[in-house]
């Protein structure tokens, strides 16, 4: 809506430099899971929160910025680096063992807040405390509690690389092609819709520390599968791995369409990205170095869909 983004257009550059860029010329595909409970609600948390940059490499695509490359595999995983300290990033209390709704609330009240929405209009609370609504002492609406509703509203203002609401949304994917559209949502729900899979990605990520995990999330945008992961190898032979898993729970899963082919040839995409080594970014930079001549126009031709 307008108003709501004109307060986030206005406030954004005062706590970030590149908050504009992610207003104005990002996109994303983002997947939105159930969970059962809060327990398993945690775990999906948890992995899906240590394997998002993994996401973010096999769904790179914006190598390119004012016609030219920007140093970067995935420039939109960059600047949620340097958008709003606040509001974004890994979310290191997720990995203790006391996480649940609680500390998930507890984090929403200490992110500031951005706006009331009142009889059709948008309030200015750039800053704010929910906690002082809480209260009734909001400056912008003194006296005054909030409703259900404002919370809702709240909950939406924050950008992590997963986010909570009524349901898990994964964060970390560029845009692309109808092909890796469909690809995302199989990715996920492989992993965290069986159990077994749940499980097996867990198990490969529970080692990590939250200085590595942080480390990894770092790279991606830049490196994309080149990245190193904790044991020394790269992000690309743990996709291999983790393409695996997923596979597998998407077989358990046992959803056939009318040829009776399971869910998981939508990852057929993400195995071309891992057998290739490159991600759809590098392989976009690949085209501009060679057959394109340095010219990005080139992206309209063959990558329109």
């Amino acid at each position: 809506p307008k108003g709501r983004y004109k307060i986030m257009k206005n406030h954004m550059p005062r706590v970030g430099t590149l908050g504009l860029d992610m207003m104005l010329r990002t996109c994303t595909i983002q997947v939105n899971l159930d969970y059962a409970n809060e327990a398993d609600m945690a775990q999906k948390f948890r992995v899906g929160l240590a394997l998002q940059p993994l996401a973010t490499a096999l769904f790179a695509n914006s190598p390119f910025t004012e016609n030219k490359p920007n140093g970067y595999q995935s420039f939109r995983s960059h600047i949620w680096s340097d958008t709003d300290p606040h509001r974004t990033g890994m979310l290191p209390f997720v990995f203790d063992e006391d996480f649940g709704y609680q500390r998930y609330a507890e984090y929403m009240l200490d992110v500031p807040m951005y706006f009331i929405f009142r009889d059709g209009k948008y309030i200015d609370a750039a800053g704010l405390s929910f906690r002082d609504f809480l209260d009734g002492n909001l400056s912008v609406l003194p006296g005054e509690k909030p409703t259900l509703s404002d919370w809702n509203d709240h909950l939406s203002t924050a950008f992590p690389e997963v986010r909570l609401k009524s349901f898990l949304e994964m964060r970390g994917a560029d845009g692309g092609p109808w092909n890796r559209i469909c690809a995302l949502p199989a990715f996920w729900v492989g992993l965290l819709y069986d159990q077994t899979a749940l499980d097996a990605a867990w198990d490969r990520v529970k080692g990590w520390s939250m200085e590595e995990r942080e480390e990894l999330r770092n790279a991606v945008p830049a490196l994309g599968l080149d990245t190193p992961i904790p044991n020394g190898e790269k992000l690309n032979d743990l996709a291999a791995e983790i393409l695996e898993i997923s596979s597998a729970g998407l077989t358990a899963r046992n959803r056939l369409n009318v040829s009776g082919d399971n869910e998981s040839g939508f990852l057929d995409p993400l195995r071309e990205v891992v057998a290739k080594g490159k991600s759809p970014a590098a392989q976009l930079l690949d085209r501009y170095h060679g057959e394109w001549n340095g010219d990005v126009s080139k992206i309209y031709d063959e990558m329109s869909f």
